[in-house]
């Protein structure tokens, strides 16, 4: 299992007070290896027009879908811009939806894109942040 130290973000650093110039060290986040997967239910979906602005290394973000007909444990990947990518697979989403419900924040990061005909094969490997 991976971690890494991260520096957070502006918006968390501002809720958490730092970057105030009081002196006092950065926060970090570690970014928590989690599980490598496929995203699910993408043969689905009409990624043509995205496809291009996907590239390896780019953050999804998980959304749980609990009103979901099909899973109430569904976690949604999205982009940046909140397109839906599709889903983490079913048999790999219990522990990703409890956290997710916990308040914790889980994500995606994008590892690898390739068509397959009509279905774009996306590869992902997923973090908690803690």
């Amino acid at each position: 299992m991976s971690e890494s130290l991260v520096p957070l973000d502006p918006k968390s650093l501002a809720i958490l007070g730092g970057a105030s110039g009081s002196g006092l060290a950065l926060p970090f986040a570690r970014e928590i290896f989690l599980m490598e997967c496929r995203v699910a239910g993408t043969s689905h979906l009409d990624l043509q027009d995205l496809e291009a602005e996907l590239e390896p290394g780019n953050r999804l973000e998980c959304r749980r879908e609990p009103e979901n007909p099909h899973d109430p444990l569904a976690v949604l990947l999205q982009d940046s811009r909140g397109r839906k990518l599709g889903y983490v697979p079913r048999e790999r989403n219990e522990v990703l939806a409890r956290l997710l419900d916990a308040g914790k924040v889980v994500f995606g990061r994008l590892e690898a894109k390739k068509w397959v005909g009509n279905w774009l094969k996306l590869e992902i490997r997923v973090f908690l942040q803690d």
